[in-house]
């Protein structure tokens, strides 16, 4: 079965798709979030062709050890035996010597290959003549991109799902703010939890996320944020002293992007047409549930528009501190407890 032309698709659409044994002829991924382009590439590997039919109809390259014509010439070979064959190649933006050459195959693409062209650290310029030939002719072009901060608990909560598990918002954002963006060592993670839990408890709460990963329940990211939005100035305090004495459980770099997340987020609250309304203001900020919007109520409670914008130019210049600019002496910590202070006063 051939998958007809999609232009832009999402991650779930692709992999809808690929489940339901719809292959395109093409598929073009690209973009700076590596692990959405290795999931699709691995389900193709595994589930286009049956295990005894991969040795001679399977191939895989890096795009630096061959040329668009070595790709097209691999792509126009008749499957051995196979209803298709696959051709993967990795880091396809290496490929720098003849493009013309796969240009050509994209205009006539053959219907008994799957071509997967993995172009990671960017995204492809889609406007390109090959570019658009290949879409023509029924190639899915993905574009793979980091996820927001804000993004994190959803896709957390998502994956858990997938595997039969559920999680606490807490315990979602407890881990989304300790782990980052590196959705890979994210789902390393989560797997390890997933590990952890019995058969009839398939919940992940705090207590666990600080029992597997390593992250203290109290004295986080997370009730950093928490003691900040709610203007705790005791709390706040306790958190920052806790980071100066354990590096590794949090810091000015990890906090930098999780506050400025916030405060600019709580920025675009104000102009909420129903500030009141959990669901509402949720739907507005683009948030996974209305528990988020909780905290967003309570920040434009706690702090002024004005101050919010004073907050945001403080982060900002926090940020280019922390790399040295005009700071010749300050470390991290220092520059830390100088921003909590000025946010909460």
């Amino acid at each position: 079965m051939v998958a007809e032309k999609k232009t832009g698709v999402t991650f779930a659409q692709v992999m809808k798709d690929l489940q339901k044994g719809s292959f395109a002829p093409i598929y073009i991924l690209s973009g700076d979030e590596s692990y959405f382009i290795d999931r699709i590439t691995d389900y193709i590997l595994t589930h286009a062709l049956p295990e005894d039919q991969r040795d001679f109809n399977q191939t895989v390259v890096f795009g630096a050890d061959v040329t668009g014509g070595q790709v097209a010439d691999l792509a126009r070979r008749y499957p051995m035996m196979a209803e298709r064959q696959v051709v993967i190649v990795k880091e396809s933006q290496a490929m720098k010597s003849g493009l013309a050459y796969l240009e050509k195959y994209f205009e006539k693409p053959s219907p008994s290959t799957v071509l997967v062209c993995c172009h990671k650290n960017g995204a492809i310029d889609k406007r390109k003549r090959m570019y658009t030939l290949a879409q023509k002719n029924g190639a899915v072009l993905f574009e793979s991109k980091k996820l927001y901060d804000r993004e994190l608990p959803g896709f957390i909560e998502t994956y858990l799902k997938g595997k039969g598990a559920t999680i606490e918002p807490k315990a979602a954002q407890m881990m989304a703010d300790h782990v980052g963006s590196d959705l890979s060592r994210l789902v390393s993670e989560l797997d390890k939890i997933l590990i952890s839990l019995s058969e009839d408890n398939r919940r992940v709460t705090p207590e666990i996320v600080e029992r597997e990963v390593g992250v203290s329940k109290e004295f986080n990211a997370f009730e950093l944020r928490s003691a900040i939005v709610n203007r705790d100035v005791f709390k706040a305090n306790q958190i920052v002293k806790y980071f100066d004495k354990n590096p590794k459980a949090g810091g000015l770099f990890r906090l930098l992007p999780l506050l400025f997340s916030f405060f600019e987020t709580l920025m675009i609250a104000y102009y909420a047409p129903d500030k009141n309304n959990d669901s509402e203001l949720a739907r507005f900020l683009d948030l996974r549930s209305s528990w988020a919007a909780k905290e967003y109520k309570i920040g434009m409670r706690n702090y002024t528009g004005v101050k919010v914008m004073q907050i945001i130019r403080k982060i900002r210049e926090v940020d280019a501190k922390s790399k040295g600019i005009n700071n010749p002496s300050t470390d991290a910590n220092e520059l830390m407890q100088e921003l909590i202070f000025f946010i909460l006063h």
